[in-house]
């Protein structure tokens, strides 16, 4: 065809025309060539075609350079342009061999078309479909990644997809669900298959998703299945109709939450019940009471009896054992209807229905023999006892906590009355505790408002007929009662703990006062087993002896066999380093504790105390005697000073001189005195060379 034709074909059919040269180079470009190449034809005759050319399409390029080689036709070949704008054209061409009437080959003729719009859009479309691959991959990985299961219905109720997980959850096989099943058929399959708890079927499951779907707002419908386990569904309504259902296995979560709440209610170390729960089912108890009367509840407050010397001595892992063999042995012994609870420490409480008082009394006895039996612990033999508060309560007569607090006032009174005992609250015991309550505010104020003072009472060297010192004894000057004993008040402040600061003033107030008395005369004072346990002692001793002046060598601590007995290792090491300084150390009431003699061996005493109880009858009892000489020739054997305590009559200095006394206390020598009081016995003893003789009478 004429070139002539051509262009008019070109301009018809395609966007321009052209030829090339046996060298693949632009021969000729049609005149439409110049408006979309950007350049004149003349411009581009003479350069090689792929000058202006780029590679789009691999494939494409290589069929269009294998049918230039073999000089065959080639039809819609794609390349990008390098339009002189910068801008990228696409343009398709079409061409075939262009052979003289000889058959010689002069080159290629063809078309050419602008294909940019068509490319943009199909690269649009490539680009939208690999996002929409993309998001589809994206969307069945987390699909199937979930840790819960899904599944979504359309507005007719057919299932269109559902993950991995839906299927591991109800453990069904891959071929049990399919697309277009209804939800009752998925439902029907799951009951076929027996995965729910019996008693679930068809209509049932279907009725709760259709009540789910039209609730205010989601709310998750919990399904039993058949193994046990708990699976939470949520049904979300879809826009346009359908549903998504997400499945959650929250078994775990069940169990969970409940170990914290039965945590939260029970104690940690023997797993019965705590306070918290303790007044939860003695609120209902006492609700359940018969109202005829025939019935009261029990609320007792048990105390273990030397608990703490046996944790403290074998350490807190025997402790915790023996805790726990203490709630199992209660456990086994309360009816299943009734109440073990721990406190804290080593204290319980029994909530248990009984008739009467009676009954309630037979129960604590039971229990304070059942605990009191031998324990075997980790290779140890050990024993407690137990002490029993009891409060009683008929239908509708009292509230858990008031309960509560009086069965602890009656334990109070039976630790008061020796331990290993039981009490019914009484009335006058609220009384007492309220009274009690005021002593121990007074006993604040007092040390507050420095309402204490010192007394001291000889102790004499019978050998040398002299006083070698003075025990310090305080005594509470209250603004109404006068002098209150210190047996009124030295055990509350034990048990408030008051005695710590309260020992630290007498500490040195006992220093101040003896720094004023002749060299040769030393100072007692007391020790009680909390101010030992109590870290700063060491440092309050060392600052009372600073401050007064007083040497070391002149002050003597009176200690008691339960300072030791509560925390050997810890006490001995402070009474240790204090003996060092030069602080001496006296054992009180000896021969009073089953292991004495023991303690005797472990530390080095310089005195030892013989108790009053040995001296009040042994002007009359041989056995009594007999006690006294033993421990003064032990004393002596071991190198230990012995003094005897409590000599009111003269029978009794004699039996104790007899028995070889060299040391005593009491007030046949004379009653303790105040401070001013003192001055003028040590004068008096110093110059007459001899110590003063008081009798009772006077």
């Amino acid at each position: 065809m004429p070139l002539n034709d051509l262009e008019e074909f070109a301009r018809i059919a395609f966007d321009w025309l052209w030829a090339t040269d046996t060298e693949d180079r632009f021969s000729y470009l049609s005149v439409g060539a110049e408006r979309l190449l950007g350049r004149e034809p003349e411009e581009m005759i003479g350069f090689p075609r792929a000058a202006f050319a780029g590679e789009e399409d691999a494939d494409t390029l290589a069929a269009y350079r294998e049918a230039l080689a073999a000089r065959r036709p080639f039809r819609e070949v794609t390349y990008v342009y390098r339009h002189p704008d910068g801008a990228p054209r696409w343009f398709e061409i079409s061409g075939r061999p262009h052979i003289s009437p000889e058959g010689e080959f002069l080159g290629y003729r063809g078309f050419g078309s602008d294909v940019s719009e068509q490319h943009r859009t199909r690269l649009a479309l490539v680009a939208a479909h690999a996002r929409l691959s993309e998001q589809n991959r994206l969307f069945d990985a987390a699909l199937e990644n979930m840790s819960q299961g899904l599944c979504l219905f359309d507005a007719e109720q057919r299932l269109l997809v559902w993950n991995r997980r839906y299927r591991e959850i109800f453990d069904l096989p891959e071929d049990a669900l399919r697309v277009g099943m209804s939800q009752r058929d998925v439902i029907a399959s799951l009951v076929a298959l027996k995965r729910y708890k019996p008693g679930a079927t068809v209509d049932s499951v279907s009725e709760s998703t259709r009540t789910s779907l039209t609730a205010d707002g989601p709310k998750a419908v919990l399904r039993e299945l058949a193994d046990g386990r708990v699976v939470a569904v949520m049904h979300r309504p879809m826009e346009g109709g359908g549903w998504v259902s997400t499945f959650e296995d929250i078994t775990e979560r069940r169990r969970t939450e409940a170990q914290i709440v039965h945590m939260a209610r029970h104690d940690g170390l023997t797993d019965l019940p705590n306070r918290t729960c303790l007044r939860e089912i003695g609120t209902e108890l006492i609700e359940m009471l018969p109202a005829s009367g025939e019935a009261c509840l029990a609320v007792l407050c048990l105390d273990l009896d030397r608990f703490k010397p046996i944790n403290d001595s074998f350490g807190h892992a025997v402790g915790d054992s023996l805790l726990r063999a203490v709630a199992d042995r209660l456990r086994a012994h309360v009816r299943g209807r009734d109440l073990v609870a721990r406190l804290g420490g080593d204290e319980f409480a029994v909530l248990y229905r009984v008739e009467d008082a009676a009954g309630a009394a037979a129960l604590a006895q039971r229990l304070i023999g059942v605990i009191s039996a031998p324990y075997r612990l980790d290779g140890l033999t050990v024993e407690i006892g137990m002490s029993v508060g009891i409060a009683l309560a008929a239908a509708g007569a009292g509230e858990i906590e008031r309960l509560l607090k009086e069965a602890d006032m009656a334990l109070y009174e039976a630790k008061a009355d020796g331990r290993g005992t039981f009490r019914l609250f009484e009335p006058q015991m609220d009384e007492t505790a309220r009274e009690r309550l005021g002593l121990e505010r007074e006993l604040r104020e007092a040390l507050a408002q420095d309402r204490f003072e010192l007394h001291y009472q000889p102790l004499v060297d019978l050998s040398a007929n002299r006083i070698t010192g003075m025990e310090a004894l305080v005594r509470w000057r209250h603004p109404e009662r006068g002098l209150v004993s210190p047996a009124v008040f030295i055990p509350l402040a034990e048990e408030t703990g008051l005695i710590v600061p309260l020992g630290e003033w007498v500490l040195g107030q006992a220093c101040r006062d003896a720094a004023d008395w002749p060299a040769d005369i030393s100072v007692a004072v007391n020790v009680s087993p909390l101010q030992l346990r109590h870290r700063g002692f060491a440092q309050s001793v060392l600052t009372a002896l600073a401050v007064s002046g007083l040497k070391a060598t002149r002050l003597e601590l009176e200690i008691t066999e339960s300072v030791l007995l509560e925390d050997t290792e810890t006490n001995l090491e402070t009474l240790h380093s204090l003996r060092r300084l030069g602080v001496r150390i006296s054992m009180d009431d000896f021969g009073t504790g089953y292991s004495s003699i023991s303690y005797l061996r472990r530390f080095p005493f310089d005195k030892i105390k013989i108790d009053r109880s040995f001296v009040r009858d042994c002007a009359a009892q041989s056995e009594a005697g007999a006690i006294i000489r033993a421990i003064v020739s032990l004393g002596a054997s071991l190198g230990i000073t012995t003094l005897v305590e409590g000599v009111e009559t003269e029978p009794q200095l004699a039996a104790v001189r007899a028995e070889g006394a060299r040391e005593v206390q009491g007030f046949l020598f004379s009653p303790p005195r105040p401070a001013h009081e003192i001055a003028a016995m040590l004068e008096a003893d110093a110059r007459d060379g001899k110590a003063p003789r008081r009798t009772l009478a006077a």
